[in-house]
């Protein structure tokens, strides 16, 4: 039977438009009321879900029509949010843009897909009639997307705000859900990858709640929870589609870099690594002096390039990680990830020691390396390949500024690039010994079930076997399981 689920999606009419600090102040604001707000983020962002995350106090999920197809996103709104009393998807860009020319993976796709009633932001600086002819254009695109309201942002004062309404009342039918003062303290500092990401901002909860309150004051909070219930019944997937499969019995554990330097993962991910027998267990590259005793490592990505110095200094756990690594230990990682187990990190003329265990450098460039979705095909170099026929082509998606020097001869690569850069334009994923390291970031879905992968690679690998043997286990501080996307 149909599902009555609230839900809506946060999109504008192109990006840098304020529409992240707004959907923040949203989540903010209806998670301080009491509404339990599940948050999801379109495309395969990894900073704004975690502001989101902390403005819900639930993990953000990301929907992304490039990896996932419609059946797979559907299952996933509905799973999150489930127990939620409101779905809220921030989009991506402008609500018609997107990788393809015909709109298919485009948020206004997403919409239409789910079902998501749509509140536009709209930039307003500058603007008084001619807001009218842009909501009427965007509103008649596409007559199957419903756009429930509008919010405008950066609006220059009363004057302006009642000049704006007055032109929207009169020329459309699209009603104004709020205005948004402009107001400097709203911003969040942003950098080459968009705002700086919530791990590394000390106030990070006060921020939020003070985006929350101004969010609450200048948009009419009660048409907007009217919009997301006039959502249409959102279709039930059938059984064996929804329902997550059984978790096997923990028995790997996998240590997760986790802290300010590195802080870009998937919550999907950690669920499909904890369902494939994983236990996670956390540790700071910053200030652990040791590792955790751990079966394997996920280092994801981040801005090594900021913390270098701090990543240098820690000279006892670079010492630990490469030993563990020449002793055999599995680790998977991803940008950052790659960068840190490389020799050197050069950054703005400096140059740093890094982990030494892949044989090449990594230089920071001005302008980006490589950006965007990308398309690779898995090589006989791929140490933890799927059962059966190779997969023939793997989605993901990359972002660096980060350049690759002095590569030793006969590396190996796991991946050939059919789009997108990796390291060199025509490969990428680094492997040696048991490490695979590449630029692209991956995630665990139905046509790329990477995490089980990685996890039966680590289940039968020797380093874990002469673990489980040894004396010793040292912990972190930190216990497993403390940490969620």
């Amino acid at each position: 039977m149909p599902q009555a689920l609230p839900r809506l999606l946060v999109s504008a009419t192109h990006k840098s438009s304020g529409k992240t600090t707004i959907a923040i102040g949203l989540a903010a604001a209806f998670a301080a009321r009491g509404l339990a707000v599940q948050p999801f983020k379109k495309g395969p962002d990894f900073i704004d879900p975690m502001w989101l995350t902390v403005a819900a106090g639930r993990a953000c999920r990301n929907l992304d029509p490039y990896l996932c197809d419609e059946a797979e996103l559907r299952m996933a709104l509905q799973r999150h949010a489930a127990d939620a009393g409101l779905a809220l998807v921030e989009g991506n860009k402008g609500l018609y843009d997107g990788v393809a020319l015909d709109g298919s993976n485009s948020n206004a796709a997403l919409a239409r897909m789910l079902g998501l009633p749509v509140i536009l932001v709209i930039d307003a600086r500058g603007m008084t009639r001619g807001v009218a002819p842009l909501v009427l254009g965007y509103q008649a695109f596409d007559r199957d997307i419903r756009i429930g309201g509008v919010i405008l942002n950066n609006v220059g004062g009363s004057r302006h705000e009642s000049k704006l309404r007055a032109v929207l009342e009169h020329y459309t039918d699209i009603p104004v859900l709020g205005a948004i003062q402009h107001d400097p303290r709203l911003a969040i500092v942003e950098r080459h990858l968009g705002l700086m990401p919530s791990n590394e901002s000390d106030d990070a909860g006060r921020r939020v709640a003070d985006i929350g309150a101004t969010i609450a004051r200048q948009v009419d909070l009660d048409h907007v929870l009217r919009i997301a219930a006039s959502a249409p019944p959102l279709a039930v997937e059938n059984e064996p589609t929804t329902a997550p499969r059984p978790a096997a019995a923990p028995d790997v554990r996998i240590g997760i870099a986790r802290d300010r330097a590195f802080g870009f993962y998937y919550a999907d991910d950690f669920d499909a690594l904890r369902a494939a027998g994983a236990t996670l267990v956390p540790f700071d590259t910053l200030t652990d002096a040791r590792l955790p005793g751990v079966d394997a490592l996920f280092i994801g990505g981040g801005f090594p390039e900021l913390y270098a110095s701090e990543l240098e200094a820690n000279a006892a756990l670079r010492d630990a990680v490469r030993e563990a690594i020449d002793a055999g230990l599995p680790v998977y990682a991803e940008c950052g990830g790659l960068m840190y187990l490389a020799r050197t990190l050069s950054n703005g003329g400096r140059t740093f020691q890094m982990v030494g265990a892949i044989a090449a450098d990594i230089v920071m460039r001005e302008r980006p390396v490589g950006r965007g979705y990308v398309e690779l095909e898995e090589t006989a170099a791929f140490p933890w390949p799927a059962a059966g026929e190779r997969e023939p082509a793997v989605r993901a998606h990359e972002f660096h500024y980060a350049a690759v020097e002095n590569l030793a001869p006969g590396l190996r690569f796991a991946y050939t690039v059919k789009r997108g850069h990796g390291v060199d334009g025509e490969r990428d994923g680094i492997v040696t010994g048991n490490v695979l390291a590449s630029f692209a970031h991956l995630r665990s879905t139905r046509r790329n079930d990477w995490a089980a992968r990685f996890v039966e690679f680590v289940r039968r690998s020797g380093y874990r076997q002469r673990r489980q043997t040894s004396i010793a286990c040292p912990e972190t501080t930190r216990g497993p399981e403390a940490l969620t996307a």
